[in-house]
């Protein structure tokens, strides 16, 4: 009985171990703060003359290639903004414009790590305008492919003049 209970002990002992041992893997796994799961936003173009597009999109980072700025990387990791891929905004407006069949163009600036768009459905900033992001009202305190998204954003792309 004596052997038994010895027996008993060192396998709940062993068990207790191996989950103690575990436990920071699955905790960190469970709290990983950046991912690039795809995320369903609104997307809201808004020109000089009205509603260019509005629609649900679902949106990941991912490599973006325009005519004037070539490919890139538009994964919130641009600049060191986040540590690790996340869906941005101008991932999104990409999404959707390939989804949705229009166009739209964009310069890379090497020093920003980011795109700037100029162009959305033909209609173009220009020397007066510029196409602002926001993300639920409020204009992005970063470039397009430096902000993390999160599920149920509303991301909009409004011709702003000067």
């Amino acid at each position: 009985m004596h052997r038994t209970s010895a027996r008993r002990a060192v396998i709940a002992s062993t068990v207790l171990g191996l989950a103690l041992a575990s436990a920071p893997t699955v905790a960190h796994a469970d709290s990983t703060p950046g991912t690039n799961a795809a995320v369903k936003v609104t997307l809201t173009v808004q020109g000089p003359d009205g509603l260019l597009f509005k629609g649900k999109i679902r949106t990941r980072g991912h490599e973006v290639t325009t005519a004037t700025g070539g490919t890139h990387r538009c994964d919130g990791t641009n600049g060191g903004a986040n540590p690790s891929t996340v869906p941005t905004p101008t991932a999104a407006l990409d999404d959707a414009a390939r989804k949705r069949h229009f166009t739209w163009d964009g310069t890379w600036y090497a020093s920003f790590d980011d795109y700037s768009v100029d162009t959305i459905k033909n209609v173009s900033g220009g020397g007066s305008a510029y196409w602002n992001i926001s993300v639920n009202g409020t204009s992005t305190p970063v470039g397009g492919c430096q902000f993390k998204l999160n599920a149920g954003d509303q991301v909009a792309f409004t011709w702003t003049a000067f």
